[in-house]
């Protein structure tokens, strides 16, 4: 553990000895904005509450978390670092997790400083709390299955802007595959139970029952499950691609 948290503390530290983490961190804060109280009509539904902010947040994940993933592993293989670190008194394992434990954190952060908005609520009405707070759990958790996958197919290549693209694409099936859109597309010749399977693997199903307030287990073992088996994917393709 102390070793995992050690490399934590150092790729957290290296995401701040740089612009881009204070970049990311003003888009994510302006764009959290402006879905909620443009596209959101935060004014215009005339409720004290955060849903026109959560409601967004699958959607913008799908974006700027692939953007946080793509360089985790991409990076370290393109700068020929990658040989450097197999050869550190520490396992594949540990550098996996210390890896995305510290792009998570940084996303927690950024998350954490949109604080102003559960304020504003406050202020302007008598919000049910125990909502808000669930709904940020869900962002988190939901945000760590958006990491989990990133970093995997981040590991699978040399270039960021692949793994950037790929990211997004495998993270869209993720969110949609609960919408009706998607579900109306199956029903007409998949059984109930695939169907019902389909809508289970959906980001948007998961995260919105805990931005309901109701914490189902069902979810958190949901969105642990997700990010442990692509961690644990992640580990593989590094095991199986050494010196590659």
């Amino acid at each position: 553990m102390g070793t995992i948290i050690n490399i934590t503390k150092r790729e957290l530290n290296g995401y701040f000895s740089t612009p881009v983490a204070y970049v990311f961190i003003v888009i994510f804060l302006l764009m959290a904005g402006l879905f909620t109280f443009y596209m959101g009509a935060f004014y215009e539904r005339g409720q004290a509450d955060l849903s026109a902010f959560f409601d967004w947040h699958p959607w913008l994940y799908l974006f700027l978390i692939p953007a946080i993933s793509m360089r985790l592993w991409a990076e370290e293989r393109r700068n020929g670092t990658i040989e450097l670190l197999m050869t550190l008194p520490v396992s594949v394992g540990q550098t996996v997790i210390g890896k995305f434990l510290a792009a998570w954190i940084f996303t927690g952060i950024a998350l954490i400083l949109t604080f102003p908005m559960w304020i504003t609520v406050n202020y302007l009405g008598d919000p049910d709390n125990g909502v808000i707070l669930t709904s940020y759990l869900g962002s988190l958790l939901m945000a760590g299955g958006y990491l989990s996958i990133g970093s995997c197919i981040s590991s699978l290549t040399k270039n960021q802007v692949i793994a950037f693209v790929v990211s997004i694409a495998v993270c869209f099936l993720f969110t949609v595959s609960g919408l009706p859109i998607v579900l109306n597309f199956f029903s007409s010749w998949t059984p109930q139970a695939l169907l019902d399977t389909i809508a289970s693997f959906s980001f948007v199903s998961n995260f919105t029952d805990l931005t309901r307030g109701v914490i189902d287990i069902r979810n958190i073992i949901y969105f642990l499950s997700l990010i442990i088996g692509a961690l644990s994917l992640n580990i593989l393709s590094i095991n199986s691609r050494k010196g590659i």
